[in-house]
């Protein structure tokens, strides 16, 4: 249930599913959000007079002894917002880093950077075929081959992280596990570098996202590719491609250990529920909390066997939502951060009630992407695309571009990635 609370009778614990105001006005990124701090606080009554509670949510603060605990309230998913506004929670905090989070000074334009890396990404994609294949016969690892093409992953991550995200929109749900350790990967490096690591960092980091699934090719068919739910037998099964991946690469020359803590880490989790060694909060490495983060993404985002995939928008929500229990808090913030609030793929209506495809982001105004035109407000498609800055193009009328709302591709038939430049040119 829903009632009116003055910001001044507000207190940490309690969640707010909507403002007295427009979501534009104010630093806020998610609408559906538990005021954990007294920062929250101020901002709220800086910006709003009242705002909206959900009482069966809210919670009561922890006493002082309990404040640093990591673990907290994680609202129930299926009583969120609908998906259907766009919301947004403000987002002010750092990851801890081994550097600064990087400029987002790009030195290519996306178009330019989508050609000079389309070789390296086809490469890439041939490498970790024939990665598993040679697992699976139980051939050793091309490490050399791994090197060259992160190394040209990374190099292109740090000229413009955006190309190499339009690449993750290639998926084949029938070429899962391969294609997903190349898009792990490349969410790992555009990751790491918004964390700021080096180049050298990101080199270990990407080769670790490259082979962190590559145990799973010693996982039986019949369990990695079945369509059903998993017995607890198989699942036991199913888990042991983690330690079978430390395994392989252990015994793999010239692989970092930085980069077997992928492997190793990537299913732990931060209140300590998951594998292969329960680890717990920051007994997890840095290294395995970006793996965790980009695996998760990737995956609820994905068609598999045995699930259809979610929208960016609505995987960036459960993953906030799963902060503290299953992922560092601020580090899934920091990702939201890197990703965007509408992240490059999503399908967007703008207040013209035209429907787009959101072609890159603007790291200065995270509201104001580019987006490519796909359907009139009538919703017939357009002839000739065209695609249209937020931030600096007016709509017919001389209005601000702004985005209405995320909607699911399938809702009106259009496959993203045929509007991003690994397509074509617009």
């Amino acid at each position: 249930m829903r009632r009116i609370v003055k910001v001044g009778d507000l207190r940490q614990g309690m969640y707010v599913c909507e403002l007295d105001r427009p979501w534009r006005e104010t630093p806020f990124l998610f609408q559906g959000f538990e005021i954990t701090n007294q920062g929250e606080l101020d901002l709220l009554k800086q910006y709003c007079t009242h705002v909206y509670v959900e009482s069966d949510l809210s919670t009561v603060a922890p006493p002082p002894e309990q404040a640093a605990e990591p673990a907290r309230t994680v609202p129930s998913i299926n009583r969120r917002p609908p998906a259907s506004t766009p919301q947004l929670r403000v987002l002010k905090s750092k990851a801890p880093t081994s550097g600064r989070p990087r400029s987002v000074h790009r030195q290519t334009t996306l178009d330019e950077e989508a050609e000079m890396v389309r070789a390296t990404h086809q490469e890439a994609t041939t490498l970790v075929h024939s990665l598993m294949e040679d697992v699976h016969l139980g051939k050793s690892i091309n490490t050399e081959g791994a090197r060259k093409v992160v190394a040209g992953m990374a190099a292109s991550v740090l000229r413009n992280p955006d190309a190499l995200v339009c690449f993750t929109h290639l998926k084949k749900r029938d070429d899962y596990t391969a294609l997903h350790c190349l898009r792990v990967s490349i969410l790992a490096l555009v990751f790491g570098r918004h964390l700021g690591l080096n180049e050298d960092e990101l080199n270990v980091l990407g080769i670790g996202g490259l082979l962190h699934d590559i145990g799973k090719m010693r996982v039986p068919d019949g369990i990695l590719n079945k369509p059903g739910k998993l017995t607890e037998r198989e699942f036991e099964i199913m888990k042991s491609h983690v330690p079978l991946g430390v395994e392989i690469l252990q015994r793999t020359k010239s692989v970092a250990t930085k980069s077997i803590e992928v492997t190793r880490q990537h299913h732990e989790r931060y209140s300590g529920v998951g594998y292969m060694s329960q680890l717990k909060g920051e007994q997890i490495s840095q290294f395995g909390m970006i793996a965790a983060i980009v695996d998760v993404y990737d995956a609820i985002t994905s068609d598999r066997v045995y699930q259809e995939g979610i929208s960016a928008l609505d995987a960036l929500r459960k993953m906030y939502e799963w902060r503290g229990r299953d992922f560092h808090p601020t580090f899934v913030e920091q990702f939201i951060q890197c990703i965007g609030i509408f992240p490059i793929g999503s399908v967007v209506v703008l207040n013209t009630e035209e429907i787009g495809v959101v072609r890159t982001l603007n790291r200065e105004q995270r509201l104001k992407p580019q987006v490519v035109l796909v359907l009139k407000p009538d919703k017939t498609r357009y002839g000739a695309l065209r695609a249209v800055d937020l931030a600096r193009d007016t709509t017919p009328t001389g209005k601000p571009y702004e985005i209405a709302k995320v909607v699911a591709p399938g809702q009106y038939g259009i496959q993203p990635v045929q509007y991003l430049p690994v397509a074509k040119r617009i």
